[in-house]
């Protein structure tokens, strides 16, 4: 586990490299899905191995969080690592950092019961409960900074072009 200089090393290290070649901060993430059985899905995205699937009530086996789950800790997460790492770079002592994200939804839209909203997220919040010894304003500046440079939050706040291809194939007679 890197300490707070470490990392801010890092961030540091980062950063003049980035200046140097934006171009070794460009690249494109793949993260491949198989449906294993029924919903359940597999995920795999370089070494790491996760499951998805649905509760039993909405037709899965509960063999791993479901697609809301995954959202909603993808930018938990992605919120409390960036607060742990600008405190580091900017150099303010924290003590804990915990992000509480809810999200709202409507499973008749979902469902296909009614088509006169949208079948995701109506609203999406955060929580953020930092313990730190630095001064309230100090606390802030640091999440204001964190917020603003956040690749997921942006990616929820802002549209984002999505571009869907489509290949279909015919299974293999024997």
């Amino acid at each position: 586990m890197a300490t707070p200089n470490e990392i801010k090393a890092i961030i540091e290290r980062n950063q003049k490299a980035l200046r140097l070649r934006p171009s070794i901060g460009m690249g494109t993430a793949s993260t491949k899905v198989r449906i294993r059985s029924g919903v359940t899905c597999d995920i795999e995205d370089g070494a790491w191995k996760l499951v998805a699937d649905e509760s039993p009530d909405d037709g899965g086996a509960g063999l791993g969080p479901d697609p809301g789950v995954f959202g909603r800790a993808a930018l938990g997460t992605c919120l409390a690592m960036g607060y742990a790492q600008w405190a580091a770079a900017m150099e303010v002592p924290i003590d804990s950092v915990e992000v509480v994200v809810e999200a709202d939804y409507n499973a008749c839209a979902m469902f296909g019961v009614d088509d006169s909203s949208p079948p995701g997220w109506g609203a999406l919040r955060y929580t953020v409960d930092i313990s730190s010894p630095a001064s309230e304003e100090r606390v802030r500046e640091l999440v204001d900074y964190a917020d603003r440079h956040s690749p997921l939050l942006d990616d929820f706040a802002r549209p984002v072009p999505i571009a869907r291809e489509l290949r279909i194939t015919s299974p293999v007679k024997k």
